[in-house]
């Protein structure tokens, strides 16, 4: 048997890889990561399928299902919300599946920073406003490892992409204001891609009342930086100083 970790994306069922619909399709169990997954991705499991949602379970009871399906010889598809490798928890259960001498493989998925800035129609890297981007989170409860902190992460003046935190969007923009300006362009970005969308576009200074008021709490993305702004200088890329030569090498 085999183990699959799969990115069920951001939750339109379209933005999910060839692959990871491919091995949904044909899955004889899946794990799935409750409702952070959209009725649209879980759609594509067939009914004879055995589903177990992994909101319920714990470590060591997911275990038991990894083994009970070695013991049957049946693979199993771990289908996770956005890309695996991005706050999945994953580690831990490979750590399980060494011990137990399960192979497995990693689909990735549509993460939903990327999802929210495509809904944005915005490009988080700006020539000579920001090249970097830092995708973070604030403590939850477990703390941020030292020299990680938001404050820490500001000072870059990068583009940050704050996961799992828009219930903290009050402290967050407090921390962010003097690093990067009460004026600095944000936007929350709620359960994007599904149908639900909603998008909250604002500054440092106003974004937290307006999250408020919207009522969000949770399945937010939040992004921060000037490279959200408008009039911002152009890529040298299609400059028409440029040879053709540096646009390939470029690319």
């Amino acid at each position: 048997m085999k183990f699959f970790f799969v990115g069920a994306g951001p939750g339109s069922r379209d933005l999910l890889t060839v692959r990871g619909e491919r091995l949904l399709r044909s899955c004889r169990i899946c794990i799935y990561a409750g409702s952070l997954v959209s009725p649209e991705i879980l759609g594509l499991i067939p009914d004879t399928t055995e589903k177990h949602d992994s909101a319920k379970l714990n470590l060591d009871e997911m275990t038991e299902l990894f083994e009970n399906a070695k013991k049957r010889n049946l693979d199993i598809v771990r289908l996770h919300s956005g890309d695996p490798s991005i706050y999945g928890a994953i580690r831990e259960q490979m750590d399980r599946l060494d011990l137990l001498g399960i192979e497995y493989e990693v689909v990735p998925g549509v993460s939903s920073f990327q999802a929210a800035a495509a809904a944005l129609k915005t490009e988080l890297t700006v020539p000579e406003i920001s090249q970097t981007i830092i995708l973070t989170r604030t403590a939850g409860r477990t703390p941020m490892p030292s020299g990680q902190e938001l404050e820490r992460l500001a000072e870059t003046k990068s583009t940050l992409c704050v996961f799992l935190s828009v219930d903290k969007i009050e402290d967050i923009t407090g921390r962010l204001m003097t690093y990067y300006g009460p004026d600095c362009p944000v936007a929350v970005v709620w359960r994007v891609t599904w149908p639900e969308e909603l998008i909250i576009s604002g500054t440092l200074a106003t974004i937290a009342e307006k999250t408020k008021a919207a009522k969000i709490k949770k399945t937010a993305m939040i992004i921060v930086g000037p490279a959200l702004g408008k009039n911002l200088p152009a890529s040298k890329l299609y400059d028409s100083k440029f040879s053709h030569e540096f646009r390939k090498s470029a690319g």
